[in-house]
C-alpha cells in the first residue's frame, strides 16, 4: 500500500486478481464482521478496496462509499464491474490518505480487508493516526489480517492483534473484538486469516477538551482569542480545501484568517459594542478600516473583487488584522507548557495598485497559520457545535466591558451583531446569464431533465439547496426548468441523478462560466477553489471541480441529514429517496 513495489503487482495483474477477489462473497468472506456491522447504513470509507466486492456490498445495501484503490488498473477495472454512484473512487493510499483527508468527511465505519500486511511496521503508527481522525465519534473500524509466509512478488509483513490493540489505544480507539484465526477460503494451506474490529468511543483526539479551555478558561484582555477560534471554525466550516495538510498541522493562509476578522469585527465596530475594556482600543481599528464602512459584511468573501478606494483601504486593512493576529492571539493562545496552539508568520502587505481580486494568492502573500491536525478534524466536523459555545462567551465578555463602564447591553443586541451575515439567496446573474445565451439563439437545456429551456421557464436552482448551505458560489448555481426546480425544492440531489446530469453540469459550468468575461471566469474558480474539496491549489479541471462537487453533497447530507431528490418520473412529479 505505500510504495510502488507493493502497488505494481495489482497493477500488472488486475484481472487476475479481480477474478480472484469476485469469486468470493462479501458475506462469506467477512462472516466474522457481520455480527458488529452497523444496523443503519451511513458512511464507510474502504482502503484498499481493490476489485470493489466489498465496495459493491456495502452500495447495495445503501452505504455511502468512498473507495481508496492506488493500483490503477485494478481501481478502472473495479469501476467498470462496478458502476454504482455511491461508490466514488479515490486515488489514495496508506500511510498518509491525503485525498480523503482533504474532504473534510467523518465515517460510520473504516473497513480494511487484507490491507495491514502490506504497511511497514515503521509506517503504522502514523497510519492509525490517519484511519483514526477520520471516524466519527461512536464509529468502527474493521481490519481483517492476513498471517502466514508473504507471496514472492509482494512485499508483506507480520501483523498482530495485539499490536492493533496497542496502537488503537494511543488514538482513542479501543478494541471490540479479535477472532480466532480462519482458514483461507483460496484453499492455500499456510495462509490465516483474523478479524479485528476497534471502536472510538468519544472524538478520541482531545480535540473538543482542548477548545472547550481554550474558550472558558484562557484569560483575555479583548475578544480576540474567540474571534481567532471562530474565524477558524468558520474556515473549517465553508473553506477548508484552502488548508494544506502537513504531518500533524494544517496550513492556512492567514489572509483568509484576516478576511474572516474583518467581516466579524466590522457589525460590532460600526454599533460600538466594546470589545476591549474601557480606554483600550483595537489595535486593526485604523483609518483604513474605518473606511470600508460601505462594504457589507458579505463582501468581504472569497472570489470578491473589491475596486477603487475601497481596495487601497482593503489592502492595508487586511495587513492591519493580520499582524494583529500574529502578534496577539496566535501567539498567546497557548498549551499548558505555554507553547502557541495556532503559531503565525505575518507575510507582507499585499503590493499592487488597482481592483482587488479576493483569492489565494493574496491570502497566502500576508502569511500563515498553523492548526493541530486533530483540532482541524473536529472544527471541520463539529463548527456547528462549537460555534454556539464561541458566541455566548463573546457575548458574556463583551456585556462584562460595558458593565465595567457602566452600561448595559442586550444580550439580543450583541448576538444580532455576532450573527454571520450571509448574503440573501441570489440567483439573478446567472439568470442573465442564462437568457442572453437565449437571446442569442443559444440552446440550453435543464441540468437535471436536458429538456430545451425557453426564455419564460428558466429557474436556477442551487444544486446544494439554499437551506441547508447558504452559498450563492456561480458553481453551486446551475440552470433548470421550474417542474425540476421546484420539484427538487430543499432536498440534496441523489447521486444517481447527480451523475446522470454531469455531462450537462459540465457543459453549462464551461459555457456559462469559463467562456463568459475575465470577471466572471476568476469568480468561478476562485469560488471552486474555496468551497469545494480540490486536490490543489492550481485551477481545477472541471471533472476534479464535478467530483468534488459529489464530495461536497455527500458531505452536506452527512452533516443535515436532509432528504435526498430521485428526480421526476416522467409523470412529472417529484420523487423522494429514502
Amino acid at each position: 500500500m505505500t510504495g510502488w513495489e507493493t502497488i505494481r503487482p495489482y497493477d500488472r495483474g488486475f484481472r487476475e486478481f479481480a477474478e480472484a477477489y469476485e469469486a468470493l462473497g462479501f458475506e462469506e468472506i467477512h462472516r466474522d464482521a457481520l455480527p458488529f456491522l452497523p444496523a443503519a447504513p451511513g458512511t464507510v470509507l474502504d482502503v484498499g478496496a481493490g476489485s470493489g466486492r466489498d465496495a459493491a456490498w456495502f452500495a447495495g445495501r445503501g452505504w455511502e462509499v468512498l473507495a481508496v484503490e492506488p493500483a490503477s488498473a485494478l481501481r478502472g477495472e473495479a469501476a467498470r464491474l462496478h458502476p454504482d454512484p455511491r461508490i466514488r473512487w479515490v486515488d489514495d493510499r496508506l500511510p498518509a490518505l491525503a485525498q480523503v483527508h482533504r474532504l473534510g468527511l467523518g465515517f460510520d465505519l473504516v473497513w480494511l480487508s487484507g490491507v495491514w500486511q502490506h504497511m511497514p511496521p515503521e509506517e503504522r503508527p502514523r497510519a492509525m493516526r490517519k484511519l483514526a481522525t477520520l471516524l466519527k465519534p461512536g464509529g468502527r473500524m474493521m481490519l481483517t489480517l492476513r498471517h502466514g509466509p508473504a507471496p514472492e512478488d509482494r512485499p508483506m509483513w507480520p501483523v498482530d492483534a495485539h499490536e492493533l490493540e496497542r496502537l488503537g489505544l494511543d488514538h482513542g480507539l479501543a478494541l471490540r473484538v479479535a477472532t480466532e484465526r480462519r482458514e483461507d477460503r483460496q484453499g492455500r494451506a499456510d495462509v490465516r486469516w483474523q478479524t479485528v474490529i476497534l471502536d472510538l468511543p468519544d472524538d478520541g483526539a482531545g480535540a473538543l477538551p482542548l477548545l472547550r479551555g481554550v474558550i472558558l478558561r484562557q484569560e483575555r484582555f479583548a475578544t480576540y482569542k474567540l474571534a481567532l477560534l471562530r474565524c477558524l471554525a468558520r474556515i473549517a466550516d465553508a473553506s477548508p480545501n484552502v488548508a494544506r495538510e502537513a504531518e500533524a498541522h494544517v496550513e492556512l493562509p492567514l489572509g483568509l484568517v484576516a478576511l474572516y476578522w474583518l467581516r466579524m469585527y466590522k457589525p460590532l465596530v460600526e454599533r460600538g459594542l466594546p470589545q476591549a475594556p474601557a480606554g483600550v482600543g483595537l489595535a486593526f481599528v485604523r483609518d483604513a478600516f474605518h473606511a470600508l464602512r460601505p462594504l457589507a459584511p458579505f463582501d468581504l468573501r472569497p472570489g470578491a473583487l473589491v475596486t477603487g478606494d475601497l481596495a487601497v483601504a482593503l489592502r492595508v486593512a487586511l495587513a492591519d488584522a493580520a499582524r494583529v493576529i500574529a502578534n496577539m492571539p496566535a501567539r498567546h493562545l497557548t498549551f499548558a507548557d505555554d507553547t502557541p496552539v495556532f503559531p503565525a508568520e505575518f507575510g507582507r502587505r499585499p503590493r499592487g495598485e488597482g481592483p482587488l481580486p479576493l483569492n489565494a494568492e493574496l491570502f497566502w502573500e500576508l502569511g500563515s497559520l498553523r492548526v493541530p491536525l486533530h483540532v482541524w478534524q473536529a472544527l471541520r466536523r463539529m463548527a456547528a457545535w462549537i460555534e454556539p459555545m464561541l458566541l455566548a462567551e463573546w457575548v458574556r465578555q463583551s456585556r462584562d466591558f460595558a458593565e465595567r463602564a457602566g452600561r448595559t447591553l442586550s444580550g439580543d443586541d450583541l448576538l444580532g451583531a455576532l450573527r454571520w451575515l450571509e448574503p440573501e439567496r441570489d440567483t439573478g446573474f446567472v439568470r442573465g446569464l442564462v437568457q442572453e445565451r437565449l437571446r442569442r439563439g443559444e440552446a440550453i437545456a435543464c441540468v437535471w431533465t436536458g429538456r430545451p429551456l425557453a426564455a419564460r421557464g428558466i429557474e436556477v436552482d442551487h444544486c446544494l439547496p439554499w437551506s441547508a448551505w447558504a452559498c450563492n458560489d456561480l458553481w453551486n448555481l446551475l440552470p433548470a426548468s421550474r417542474a425540476a426546480n421546484q420539484g427538487k425544492a430543499d432536498k440534496v440531489v441523489g447521486a444517481a441523478v447527480l451523475a446522470e446530469a454531469r455531462p450537462r453540469i459540465l457543459a453549462w459550468w464551461e459555457r456559462g462560466y469559463l467562456d463568459a468575461d475575465t470577471a466572471t471566469r476568476a469568480r468561478f474558480v476562485e469560488e471552486a477553489r474555496s468551497t469545494l474539496p480540490l486536490p490543489d491549489d492550481r485551477a481545477p479541471a472541471l471533472d476534479e471541480m464535478f467530483a468534488a462537487l459529489d464530495f461536497r453533497r455527500l458531505r452536506l447530507r452527512q452533516e443535515t441529514q436532509v432528504a435526498e431528490w430521485a428526480g421526476l418520473p416522467a409523470a412529472g412529479k417529484p420523487v423522494i429517496a429514502p
